[in-house]
């Protein structure tokens, strides 16, 4: 498959596998592109 600029790569999980939560750390590799790593972090406030 080829990738083109602008290309959107859209990810899941396997049933039974639990929820991401803040604090967790997303990783993607893709051979030949290289790794994408993301934190997870909340988005509540706390009034």
């Amino acid at each position: 498959m080829t990738l083109f600029p602008g290309d959107v790569i859209m990810t899941g999980t396997p049933s039974g596998v639990g929820p991401v939560v803040a604090g967790d750390e997303v990783e993607v590799e893709i051979e030949g592109i290289g790794v994408l790593n993301n934190g997870v972090r909340s988005n509540m406030r706390r009034f």
